[in-house]
């Protein structure tokens, strides 16, 4: 795969990670009731979120009510929601300054050397805000797997298992992280270098002849 089609595919699928990364974030399906055990003793879902709360009734009807205040909630909830805040800010950055570095774009061609390097420094951002996901959502997962086996008084299919919206950011982190690595391998900086010179060298070598 030569550099400007690594690049391309490391800016779409990076761009896909920031978009199924806004995904999770604002889903409230981060958590939801569980279903296991013998019997279902209630005909209302709930599912948790960063931001709100729902109900669905088995009419199909959805209630959804957002988090009173900030201070009141859990730490793991105020902490994931500045991970996924950073996340999403760092993936915006990437995207305006991979653009700007790509081969593919207009700007900046007289200086090839620097283009690159601003096309690693958009991957950076990239792999970081993958990171800032990947813990986000691995903090939540893991919160809510020490309560479903700490609460073991409280009847199985009352308490909380996964929700869709964490295995969207991990697929999001995935592919933030993926995209990135592609961008940050695609710096031909040292090659710009010999060929400019190669270049330079080639005048002063025909001088010698005459």
């Amino acid at each position: 795969m030569g550099g400007g089609a690594r690049e391309l595919a490391g800016y779409l699928a990076a761009l896909a990670g920031w978009v199924a990364g806004l995904a999770a974030a604002v889903l409230p399906q981060w958590r939801q009731s569980s279903y296991a055990g013998d019997a279902i003793i209630t005909a209302v879902g709930l599912h948790e979120g960063l931001w709100m709360s729902c109900a669905a009734q088995s009419t199909g009807q959805v209630q959804c009510r957002l988090h009173d205040s900030l201070l009141s909630l859990e730490v793991h909830i105020q902490t994931c929601r500045a991970l996924m805040v950073i996340s999403l800010l760092l993936g915006f950055f990437g995207i305006i300054v991979s653009v700007v570095g790509m081969k593919c774009t207009k700007v900046g061609e007289e200086d090839p050397v620097t283009k690159s390097r601003i096309a690693v420094a958009g991957g950076v951002l990239f792999v970081l805000s993958g990171l800032c996901t990947l813990a986000a959502v691995s903090l939540y997962a893991t919160q809510v797997t020490y309560e479903f086996f700490r609460e073991s008084t409280i009847p199985i299919n009352t308490r909380y298992e996964f929700g869709s919206a964490l295995f969207v950011g991990w697929g999001a982190a995935s592919l933030s992280m993926l995209g990135g690595s592609l961008l940050c391998c695609s710096c031909p900086a040292k090659e710009r270098r010999g060929q400019q010179y190669h270049q330079q060298s080639q005048p002063s070598t025909a001088q010698e002849y005459v």
